[in-house]
């Protein structure tokens, strides 16, 4: 049997568990000041920002070494056409060896075998004319560069002498020179040598 007291402590535990499953449906409210919310909106835009500029820079960064390792595969390509279309428009017939050899510098096997097959043939012009030659350099150009194909054009001032003009003359000459850098950097293909030496 209840007593009076056992009945008030039930009704008072039963109160308490509705207190609680009243306070549990109630919405829970989470009080910010505005100040701390302002700052969560400048931390998250600063660190977009921050995240923002690496990427940029990064980009930046990665475009200006491929804009440079261009820059300076092309001055190699155009310094490998300049020098060998010197040494190609350099003669003296009293040694036309070192010219063939000239030929030949930096040049890929197969084109080295076209030279020495034609050789002959170019000392038959050179020797009864007495020819020789200089060359100062005017300009060189990249013209196209596909897959690490050059092609480069090279502008020559030639002034040459020979036993029909023993006074000189002097004339333009231009070399369009193919250079593979996969290859490191051999010339493939020579055009325009023929602006170099005498009409036979």
């Amino acid at each position: 049997m209840k007593t009076v007291s056992d009945e008030t402590a039930d009704d008072g535990a039963d109160a308490k568990t509705a207190d609680k499953k009243k306070a549990d449906r109630q919405p829970r409210r989470l009080d910010l000041r505005l100040s701390t919310v302002i700052s969560g909106f400048l931390i998250v835009g600063l660190l977009a920002a921050a995240i923002t500029f690496g990427v940029l820079w990064q980009s930046a960064r990665s475009d200006i070494a491929d804009r440079d390792a261009k820059a300076a595969d092309d001055r190699h390509a155009t310094q490998v056409a300049t020098d060998y279309a010197l040494g190609a428009s350099v003669i003296d017939y009293h040694d036309t060896k070192a010219w063939l050899d000239k030929l030949k510098t930096d040049t890929t096997p197969q084109l080295a075998a076209k030279f020495d097959a034609t050789a002959p043939q170019l000392e038959q012009i050179l020797l009864p004319l007495q020819w020789t030659s200089k060359a100062t350099p005017i300009d060189a150009n990249v013209m196209s560069e596909s897959g690490g194909i050059y092609k480069v054009d090279v502008f020559l001032n030639v002034t040459s002498t020979s036993a029909q003009t023993p006074q000189g003359g002097q004339t333009t000459v231009t070399y369009t020179l193919t250079i593979d850098r996969n290859a490191g950097w051999k010339i493939t293909d020579v055009g325009g040598l023929g602006g170099a030496l005498p009409v036979k």
